[in-house]
């Protein structure tokens, strides 16, 4: 038998020892009246090794455990901090420091009862008077040194990551913090929040392949929401003209650094504006939440040091190509470009000029972008959901901008397309590349084709990755580390067939 097989098999000896005692080691509330937090402010300036009489009583999880013989010590976590709690023999009754000593273990949750007191080492504690068990733990937690380090376990087990790696809470706490200022930001500037559907009969708003499920009530086929915006864009026919969701989209791709099959994303529609207004909101919104969050509008983040501080560099697509990679596209055949494409072994959708020009730029440019920085005027095949570019006759680009930063996108926005005849005619396009085996590409959205005939004004959309920027503004290593549960392939014997 391990080691941990031992420890678990004792616990559980203790465990129906406290049942057969008529002790219930899941009782089911506990009266607490204090909290870790809020005991270290009040009592920061109390002198070292000082009494008081201050009764408390708080309630957490034990963390480590000291017995010394005549004295034991013990570091009770709440979910707010932690505090040190002693069971001194004389002081503390004996019947609560000998059930403490034979039945407590790390990993416990318990309830107690004393005196504010401050050890002569200046540490604030509690001299226990009382003691309940509020919830045996079988199973041991993992060494503080040797136990929990490996990045994939943590993920996997965020449970224990949390107990383990408290720091990691913070990151979540700011994370929250980040939402609060987002949507402080948009409603001090009239914006309406809303919801959309998630379950959906026809997916559309972005180029990615959906999860697919099923409606047993009515017999139908359903897909998760890749995007939120074409039911955005219905709001704002039907009249609202400032509008956000903050929303879950789930996409059947790719996972890394950046990716999760399932995400947060913004979406912000406004009525009678552009791009450049959109880009304008995006900067502004940034620079604002870094400065609530951080107090600062630079982050040190990956070797680097990002300032999101307003006016962010814009510069179009192809010059962008020309900058970074030294390739002047707009003087290229698609023929030339393809030849490219194919020496780099970049994989293209289609075979057309603009498709050629975004992977170049994806392949040569994108990796080099570190500050902040707007992309602009993409390729129209880019975008058939997108408003070309003005004076373009014949459009080849389209009011469409991608903000970069680290190498990776932070968001997309165009100048809608509100043609509703354009709009048709892009949408089929989509959805004979989906037939032609494209599963990235829409299917045609009838209703809202219709609802676009009756009329819908100029209008700017942005989205914001919700994730990335957690991301940036709290200096982590990759999305796994901002959301609580990353996707994880899943271990064998946890597999449902």
């Amino acid at each position: 038998m391990g080691r941990e097989e031992q420890i678990i098999e004792e616990r559980l000896r203790k465990l129906k020892e406290l049942k057969t005692k008529g002790i219930d080691p899941y009782p089911h509330k506990f009266d607490r009246k204090h909290i870790s937090s809020q005991l270290q402010e009040k009592y920061a300036k109390l002198k070292s090794d000082a009494k008081t009489k201050d009764k408390v009583k708080l309630a957490g999880r034990i963390i480590t455990k000291r017995d010394m013989g005549r004295i034991s010590f013990a570091s009770l976590r709440d979910g707010y901090g932690n505090i040190q709690i002693i069971f001194q023999e004389g002081e503390t009754p004996k019947e609560a420091k000998d059930f403490f000593k034979k039945y407590i273990d790390a990993g416990d949750y318990i309830g107690v009862s004393g005196e504010i007191i401050k050890t002569k080492r200046g540490e604030l504690s509690v001299l226990v008077k009382g003691l309940e068990i509020l919830s045996k733990s079988i199973r041991p937690m993992p060494e503080k040194w040797h136990g929990l380090k490996d990045k994939e376990e943590r993920y996997r087990k965020r449970y224990l990551d949390l107990i383990m790696n408290p720091e990691v809470k913070e990151v979540f706490l700011k994370r929250e913090k980040i939402l609060d200022a987002i949507r402080e930001f948009l409603k001090k500037r009239g914006y309406l929040e809303v919801e959309t559907p998630y379950l959906q009969t026809i997916y559309g708003g972005a180029e990615s392949r959906p999860f697919k499920t099923h409606l047993n009530a009515l017999d139908m086929n359903l897909f998760l929401s890749i995007s939120p915006e074409l039911y955005l864009k219905r709001l704002i026919i039907g009249g609202f003209d400032k509008i956000f969701t903050i929303s879950r989209n789930f996409r059947n791709e790719g996972i890394d650094r950046w990716h999760n099959p399932e995400f947060t994303m913004m979406e912000i529609y406004e009525a009678y504006t552009d791009y450049n207004n959109m880009m304008d909101l995006f900067e502004e919104l940034y620079e604002y939440v870094a400065k609530k969050i951080n107090g600062s509008t630079k982050v040190k983040i990956h070797g680097h040091v990002i300032d999101f501080k307003r006016p962010w560099k814009r510069i179009k697509m192809v010059d962008a190509i020309k900058e970074y990679a030294n390739i002047d596209v707009s003087k290229m055949s698609e023929e030339e470009l393809k030849k490219i494409c194919n020496k780099e072994g970049l994989k293209v959708k289609e075979d057309s000029w603009g498709r050629y020009v975004c992977a170049i730029f994806e392949h040569f440019c994108e990796a080099k972008i570190i500050q902040p920085t707007f992309i602009t005027d993409h390729p129209c095949e880019s975008a058939p959901l997108c408003k070309g570019l003005r004076n373009d006759s014949i459009c080849k680009f389209v009011e469409r901008f991608e903000p970069f930063c680290l190498g990776t996108e932070l968001g997309n926005a165009y100048s809608e397309l509100n043609d509703p005849l354009k709009q048709k005619e892009l949408l089929e396009k989509q959805e004979a590349r989906l037939s032609k085996g494209d599963l990235e590409a829409n299917p045609y959205d009838r209703d809202f084709v219709t609802a676009m005939e009756y009329g819908m004004p100029p209008t700017g959309g942005v989205g914001v990755g919700i994730d990335r920027m957690v991301v940036l503004l709290t200096c982590q290593e990759s999305i796994r580390d901002v959301l609580l549960f990353p996707f994880m392939k899943q271990e064998k014997e946890d597999i449902i067939k």
